[in-house]
């Protein structure tokens, strides 16, 4: 049944609608990279227009990254979908091994684990799914290079996938309006725990992601939407560091928002 669920709400996540008739190159945002002594890039889409705003057009639409943990928006979906995970919160206990983020070594919901971005608790999500149904799933969404070729539980983690910054948009865009090839209540739970900031100005939902290239370069990402007057604005912004040691934590965030600041948001005035 969900098979064929899946194949009758077929979508292929392309191009988010990006082209140069659309789209504004905005130069000035090159200084908050160089700020953080950072490449990338960075672009946000005005839903009402249709316009795009974009830092580094050519890395947006044409270069593919690894998604790292970006990739638990689609594990939960395809999860939830499965029933791999029952809802989301659903416990998975701790393993008992220590690891380097402290709030993942305790149980956790899936809820909880999404805001942590807990990879032990999503490798086995992975692991419960199966590397059949996993495929199955990229298959139907064309999510980036769509192929597991390595383990059923780091594929998204060693450069095996591969995402461009313009699909991670078109991404987190359908699944704010409902519209990919899962049950809309399980969309909701997803967009539930991206939900990081919500304020009389803004609404911000989101999730991160931080991996290693081929060349052992530092991957930082942060997708999502931002929500002003009950206006969506899609965003994703890329960044890359030759320094495996860089702490793309505190230097993602400050860029992402020094920039949605420039670009008018997050003060009450769109």
């Amino acid at each position: 049944m969900v098979r064929a669920f899946a194949y009758c709400f077929l979508l292929i996540i392309c191009f988010s609608g990006c082209s140069l008739n659309n789209v504004k190159q905005d130069a000035s945002l090159k200084k908050y990279f160089d700020e953080k002594n950072v490449d990338g890039c960075f672009a946000l889409m005005d839903n009402g227009t249709g316009k795009f705003t974009v830092y580094n057009l050519s890395r947006y639409r044409d270069s593919s990254y690894l998604p790292a943990s970006t990739f638990k928006i689609v594990n939960s979906l395809i999860g939830l979908q499965t029933g791999k995970i029952s809802s989301d919160s659903m416990l998975i206990k701790w393993d008992g091994i220590p690891r380097r983020v402290a709030a993942w070594n305790k149980d956790l919901t899936m809820y909880e684990a999404f805001r942590v971005s807990a990879l032990p608790y999503y490798q086995e999500v992975a692991r419960r799914i199966g590397k059949d149904t996993m495929q199955h799933w990229l298959d139907t969404l064309g999510y980036g290079t769509k192929k597991i070729v390595s383990k059923i539980d780091s594929f998204w983690l060693d450069n095996s996938l591969k995402i461009k910054p313009d699909e991670q948009l078109g991404l987190v865009k359908k699944l704010y309006f409902d519209q990919l090839p899962f049950f809309k209540s399980y969309q909701e739970v997803v967009k539930r725990a991206m939900l990081f900031e919500n304020n009389a100005n803004y609404r911000l939902g989101y999730k991160t992601g931080w991996g290693y290239t081929e060349k052992v370069h530092a991957i930082g990402w942060i997708v999502g939407w931002i929500e002003e007057n009950n206006h969506p604005y899609f965003f994703v912004l890329n960044v890359e560091s030759a320094d495996p040691n860089y702490d793309m934590t505190d230097a993602r965030m400050k860029i992402l928002k020094d920039i949605l600041k420039q670009l008018g948001f997050m003060e009450g005035r769109m």
